[in-house]
């Protein structure tokens, strides 16, 4: 899989007219969920590069991640006289992005799409690195297919639609790249003003964390050893992600969040991360997500759901841990009695 081209734009109407151009394609179609329809699109449908394509419009939120949704834009391709040579641009947040790519791809064997990421998360990190797919049987990301968009198109004027909330789902990610980068970004991270942020500034964090991301991810597209760096946080972050789907949905930021937490705790008790700058990130993080309301009755399903993890190997549970910030340990297991202590910990801290 080749590197991903990704676009730093200001002026996203010559961008995507040249990147639409680059594209050799006979019909154009837009996806977008409820939301960004109403506060994305006007952003950029009367530029005349997209004057006759046809809007695909899919339920909001990760509920909507899934076969339905799926076969809905399907059906959409091709009632719309969709061809192999057809070309989809995906605008919205994480969850358009994974599964309008996982359509693409999917649709006459593969169609060339473009990512167009409206929130600060999909900006981050689920546009970038050709990861596709769709939750199913109530697990994240169960099914999907590596393929890179043609192209993905960062452009901050769309920070300007989202809440506190989405600013911060992202900024957990920016967070996780920090950690897995080095102490000065790591420190960055924790000094900006993330509640009333400097848009200009979170621009060039933006492309710094970016620059992680396609680092790692060149180095291992399919995820076979460094790449396993970018899913600090998420084995356990995915499964309050599950659970909570089961209850109140939660923001895929919020989940890698609360994960941070107990990996940072199993990190510093397996593998030595200092133990002040696993409390500095923890109170970070505690100060700006709160905390998901677990007791020990939850801790046997939020076991299982880690099982389920696609990093594990013959059934045992993997995690990314840290030794110090910039220092990888891929491939760490931990018993169960660990996960709970780190679980304790996360509702104690």
């Amino acid at each position: 899989m080749n590197q991903q081209k990704v676009v730093i734009s200001d002026q996203i109407s010559q961008v995507l007219e040249a990147e639409i151009s680059a594209c050799q394609h006979d019909r154009l179609f837009l996806l977008v969920d409820t939301t960004t329809r109403q506060y994305c699109l006007p952003l950029v449908d009367k530029l005349p590069c997209l004057q006759g394509a046809q809007v695909i419009e899919i339920g909001a939120t990760d509920i909507h991640k899934d076969l339905e949704s799926l076969a809905h834009v399907w059906q959409a391709l091709s009632e719309g006289g969709a061809t192999r040579h057809t070309l989809l641009i995906n605008i919205g947040g994480g969850m358009v992005t994974d599964l309008g790519g996982f359509a693409a791809s999917t649709f006459k064997r593969g169609i060339n799409y473009i990512n167009i990421p409206t929130t600060l998360l999909a900006m981050v990190d689920a546009s970038v690195g050709g990861k596709t797919g769709i939750n199913f049987g109530g697990l994240k990301n169960e099914v999907g297919v590596f393929n890179n968009a043609a192209c993905v198109i960062l452009d901050t004027e769309f920070l300007t639609t989202l809440d506190a909330e989405n600013i911060l789902s992202g900024y957990a990610e920016m967070l996780k790249h920090g950690l897995i980068s080095n102490e000065a970004m790591w420190a960055d991270l924790l000094n900006f003003d993330v509640e009333q942020p400097d848009l200009k500034r979170l621009g060039k964090m933006v492309a710094d964390s970016v620059a992680v991301k396609q680092r790692i991810v060149t180095e291992d597209p399919t995820e076979q050893s460094i790449r396993k760096a970018l899913n600090l946080g998420h084995t356990v972050g995915h499964a309050f992600e599950s659970l909570a789907l089961k209850r109140k949905p939660l923001l895929h930021g919020y989940a890698v969040a609360y994960g941070l937490i107990c990996e940072l705790y199993l990190s510093t008790m397996k593998t030595g991360f200092p133990t002040d700058k696993m409390h500095q990130t923890v109170q970070f993080i505690k100060a700006h997500y709160g905390k998901m309301a677990i007791t020990c009755d939850d801790y046997p399903t939020l076991h299982q759901l880690m099982t389920h993890d696609k990093k594990n190997v013959s059934g045992i549970i993997n995690f990314t841990l840290l030794g110090n910030v910039g220092d990888i340990r891929i491939n760490q297991t931990a018993t169960k009695e660990e996960i709970y202590e780190a679980l304790d910990f996360y509702r104690e801290c």
